[in-house]
């Protein structure tokens, strides 16, 4: 290994450093390399597991191909709304911010949202998008003796996802169950530094009236992002043969 080393040394360009120079720093590497590559195995089955329940990453056929570069400008508040996910896509490493999305019905918040999501799972990064009544849906189905998932398994896993999206907050009838629940979420995703998206037609003050000034409070963490969709819905010029 010694003279390995000694070789390869001698190859090695100048100005290209070695993550290691004997065969016990190797070892450590190979060690360090071993955890890393263990706890990437660990997030991904979690995030295979919370996929699973929910279905793919939870963006619906209409979404799956939008991006960025195919959202319709045809104002500044799109090219506004626009940058600004954009700019949340790519900042998201290492970073604890969250974003609401609020607005009319049909103003571009499912795409820019999913435009987000496909822009982080072809970064590796995992993601899901659950509408409140799914949500609540896989919360209720836990309840039953048979199921193998226990609600707080369920909380858990939903803790463990890169970003986690909510939406349809508001169309839902409003019940205390649903109220905890999602507080419990948001709470635990920003104690484990985890952000979290929620799309919804309610203004803030809607949203604070909903869901309580504490889960909007921790919303705000980080440089997090609300973004308000004022405009018209334009749904009525799509044919779903635009991506």
């Amino acid at each position: 290994m010694k003279k390995f080393l000694k070789k390869l040394k001698k190859i090695m360009p100048k100005n290209i450093k070695p993550k290691f120079y004997t065969d016990k720093e190797l070892l450590l590497w190979n060690q360090k390399q071993g955890i890393l590559s263990s706890k990437n195995i660990i997030q991904k089955n979690k995030a295979m597991k919370i996929q699973q329940i929910f279905g793919r990453s939870g963006i619906k056929e209409l979404y799956l191909n939008c991006s960025f570069d195919n959202y319709k400008i045809h104002h500044t508040g799109h090219q506004k709304v626009l940058h600004a996910a954009q700019k949340y896509a790519k900042n998201f490493n290492n970073n604890i911010s969250s974003f609401i999305f609020s607005g009319r019905p049909g103003t571009g918040k499912n795409h820019l949202a999913s435009a987000i999501g496909n822009y982080l799972i072809l970064h590796g990064k995992s993601v899901l998008i659950v509408t409140v009544a799914d949500l609540m849906s896989n919360m209720k189905s836990t309840f039953n003796g048979a199921s193998i998932m226990t609600e707080e398994n369920l909380l858990n896993n939903l803790s463990t996802v890169d970003l986690l999206m909510i939406d349809e907050i508001g169309i839902q009838t409003e019940s205390r169950y649903e109220k905890i629940i999602i507080n419990q979420i948001v709470d635990r995703r920003s104690s484990s530094k985890r952000s979290t998206g929620m799309l919804s037609n309610l203004d803030l003050i809607g949203m604070k009236n909903l869901l309580g000034e504490r889960v909007i409070d921790r919303m705000r963490l980080g440089n997090s992002l609300w973004l308000t969709f004022e405009w018209d819905s334009y749904r009525k010029y799509i044919t779903g043969n635009e991506y």
